[in-house]
């Protein structure tokens, strides 16, 4: 009889302890899952983001430099409202990647700013200056993002 219990009990304690890494190991599979979706996550956001900066300093180049090289107003309006365009189209990414990965905030921030910088520099040297600056800022963004 003792040699039936035992047996019983092995079997129950082998049942039990194979739910536990089944459990353990299905856990496991989900926050790896989970992780590589959120980064899937913050790749496409700062993807979204330097797309979004890059029109919107080729925007403000080109409207700037139709102002400083007294264009015509048509052309010059014309550029204006691409800009808007494109500074608007910033909101969404900035904001996504605000929430997806807070500790990007500052570089984006940056970046963003430095494309803002863009707008009403007194001449074409200031204005190629702050592009490149800008790119920098951007740059600089990837590089945080991917050693984050």
């Amino acid at each position: 009889m003792w040699g039936s219990v035992i047996a019983v009990l092995g079997t129950l304690l082998g049942s039990v302890t194979a739910y536990l890494l089944q459990q353990r190991t299905a856990r496991r599979d989900r926050t790896e899952a989970r992780q590589f979706e959120e980064r899937r996550d913050r790749i496409a956001a700062v993807t979204a983001l330097t797309v979004a900066l890059a029109d919107h300093r080729r925007a403000m180049w080109v409207r700037e430099d139709l102002r400083l090289s007294g264009a015509s107003e048509a052309d010059y309006q014309a550029a204006r409202a691409e800009s808007h365009a494109t500074r608007s189209a910033l909101t969404a990414p900035l904001t996504t990647l605000a929430i997806l990965a807070p500790n990007l905030t500052e570089a984006a921030q940056d970046a963003a700013g430095a494309t803002y910088a863009l707008r009403g520099v007194e001449s074409r040297d200031l204005l190629d200056f702050y592009r490149r600056e800008s790119i920098e800022a951007a740059d600089h963004l990837v590089q945080v993002a991917a050693s984050a």
